[in-house]
């Protein structure tokens, strides 16, 4: 399927490559909540205009556990709609999706957002674990978060770490994933794949992730990590003129007693200076071959991220159904959910009529 490009913040914009005649119809289970029907292709539904920042507060914060944590959320919308989950990067938190998840609601989608391990409220059920931030683990924390709430399948939609989780749960969990939303598209890696250095323009915009691989960067990002988070926030998205308070509600998850330590290991595991754990191995050696998602997917791009990304033509042969690419313009960085709420949600809508 060819990929199409958009231009613009209007909805009207968009172009949509190759919907299906129909959606697949959904079957309600006693067991397992949000598999309630989906409008068929027909009937989709156009997100009205909201202007970013419109939110500043989610209606519902609550606590689970799940797994090996306790894991903060946001929820909204309908307890018996279709599921969708939305999930935050480095340095950003939940309320990325603030303005996201009551389109989505309102919408009749059962709107689940949690904060990574390592954020916000979520917190480790026992001292002793490791703080461990490899990849599989961070996925399967989002697997046993859909056990705890007896959720068998959604629509998973991310950016950054969050993007490269969902495309870890599309492409080892595909029955648990109806469709994925992914900001800067195919994001699975691997240590080994990293060892290959770059050229010194692409490994530039990689400067913190080096800085974290020496003591004087740990203690520099426990010391400065709300100047260090509006550094990356100013980088990433140069276009996006976030104000103070918006800052202070996503920095306050970074107080967080794990934080530090979550985002130093993940960040030394990518490049092989810090090791995981031993019962992640088989995942991992899963995911250094690079699996391809055969969901349906759409993959969105701003127009003015900062951050590192590839050409949507470099990932274009991972996603192997059906498959559409946007490119959000208007100054759209890399903070895409909360930079351009509508054009998200429009897309976490959209995938599940592929």
């Amino acid at each position: 399927m060819e990929q199409t490009k958009s231009i613009g913040m209007s909805r009207r914009n968009f172009t949509i490559a190759g919907l299906s005649a129909g959606a697949a119809l959904l079957t309600p289970s006693a067991l397992f909540a949000g598999e309630s029907q989906l409008p068929s292709n027909a009937d989709a539904l156009e997100v009205p205009a909201v202007r970013p920042g419109t939110n500043t507060s989610f209606a519902s914060l609550k606590q689970i556990d799940a797994g090996i944590l306790n894991i903060g959320y946001a929820e909204a919308g309908p307890a018996d709609g279709p599921v969708v989950l939305l999930l935050h990067g480095w340095p950003y938190d939940i309320y990325s999706f603030v303005d996201v998840a009551p389109l989505l609601a309102s919408a009749g989608y059962r709107v689940i957002v949690p904060y990574l391990r390592g954020y916000g409220t979520t917190r480790f059920l026992s001292s002793d674990a490791f703080r461990n931030a490899q990849q599989s683990a961070v996925a399967l924390d989002i697997i046993h978060l859909m056990d705890a709430l007896k959720v068998k399948e959604a629509i998973i939609g991310g950016f950054d770490w969050g993007a490269r989780t969902a495309d870890i749960i599309a492409a080892l969990w595909p029955e648990r994933c109806k469709a994925v939303v992914s900001v800067s598209g195919y994001l699975i890696g691997s240590p080994e794949a990293n060892k290959k250095p770059l050229p010194p323009k692409a490994e530039l915009v990689w400067w913190y992730q080096y800085y974290f691989a020496t003591e004087r960067g740990r203690v520099g990002y426990e010391n400065y990590r709300r100047d260090f988070a509006k550094l990356i926030w100013q980088t990433a998205s140069p276009k996006w003129n976030f104000d103070d308070a918006t800052f202070d509600r996503t920095a306050a998850s970074f107080d967080n007693p794990d934080h530090v330590a979550i985002v130093i290991h993940d960040y030394r595991w990518r490049i092989g200076l810090a090791a995981g754990e031993s019962q992640y191995d088989d995942l991992e050696k899963r995911l250094a071959e690079s699996p391809t998602i055969s969901v349906p997917a759409i993959t969105l791009e701003g127009d003015a991220n900062g951050a590192a990304h590839g050409d949507p033509p470099s990932y274009r042969q991972k996603f192997t159904g059906k498959y559409a690419n946007r490119i959000i313009g208007g100054g759209i960085g890399h903070n895409l959910p909360q930079e351009a709420p509508v054009e998200f949600a429009q897309a976490v809508i959209d995938v599940g009529h592929l």
